[in-house]
């Protein structure tokens, strides 16, 4: 029987985890938790320190840090008798849209200190403008209903409605309000999270800003950050994809060239006549 020579006389190597740089990847990741592996290496070799993604994930792993990021959730579970719409945005150019063109909406999960909630909000696609949001106890349809109808007394009524799968939003309760509104219903690929990209990065901004930072205890709690947050988003944040506007630049400076209402009229209820910039699948 052949043996290997470097099996028998190979001497293992110390690891050369310092005390001082565990501690110091426990002050950065204290600092910024959302930080992963790579960002974390990134950051320790820009203070002047020989280490890798691998060595850094090792010593991540031995004190028990993991970044924070929005995990899967579960709260698209589609109902078999109910109608499923085509997807109408595949070929859709967002900087050619016009505000109240395409809206979109979804459904997230915000843990608490016991128990969790669940998040509705309805997005326009050019301004990345949140137009309503609710948060609700449990998933029944009423408090997607009321968000889509809150958005369109404020706003108008868009051309294109965008969502999942979900039984809340392919109930009839839920379409015959966007129906009786002549508003065309597109709804995701089955697993396509991507074709509901702006409302899903919204998610990952929301929780990564503001609910993982703060830790809510409460509905009561939850309910006024996440009002305090939007509001930022809304007025104060500034967006890269939008060169560095916020969104409520972009949407009243969009709707007043499209002769949009303004927000909060009760007679702005007549969809915009603009061109049908969609390539309809």
């Amino acid at each position: 029987m052949l043996v290997n020579r470097t099996s028998i006389y190979y001497v293992p190597k110390p690891r050369k985890d310092t005390p001082e740089l565990q501690e110091r990847v426990n002050e950065l990741y204290s600092r910024n938790p959302c930080y992963g592996t790579r960002r974390m290496s990134k950051s320790l070799q820009y203070e002047g320190m020989n280490i890798g993604r691998y060595k850094t994930r090792r010593i991540m792993k031995n004190l028990k840090l993991s970044a924070i990021y929005p995990k899967p959730k579960n709260t698209s579970k589609p109902q078999p008798e109910h109608k499923i719409y085509p997807y109408l945005l595949r070929n859709a150019e967002v900087d050619k849209l016009t505000v109240n063109q395409v809206w979109s909406t979804d459904i997230t999960y915000i843990r608490l200190a016991k128990g969790f909630v669940y998040l509705t909000a309805i997005i326009d696609w050019r301004s990345r403008y949140i137009l309503s949001w609710k948060l609700s106890l449990t998933l029944e349809t009423k408090f997607c209903v009321d968000a889509l109808k809150e958005a369109m007394q404020n706003y108008g009524i868009p051309e294109i409605f965008n969502s999942d799968q979900g039984s809340q939003f392919t109930s009839l309760d839920f379409t015959s309000e966007l129906l009786k509104n002549g508003v065309k219903i597109s709804m995701d690929g089955k697993g396509r999270c991507l074709d509901n990209v702006y409302i899903e990065r919204f998610w990952r901004s929301v929780k990564q800003e503001d609910v993982y930072l703060r830790g809510y205890e409460s509905v009561w709690e939850c309910e006024k950050g996440i009002a305090e947050y939007i509001d930022y988003y809304n007025n104060g944040r500034l967006h890269s994809s939008l060169d560095y506007r916020n969104p409520k630049e972009i949407y009243f400076d969009c709707a007043a060239k499209n002769f949009v209402a303004p927000a909060g009229a009760t007679a702005n209820r007549t969809r915009v006549n603009s061109k049908k910039l969609l390539t309809c699948a």
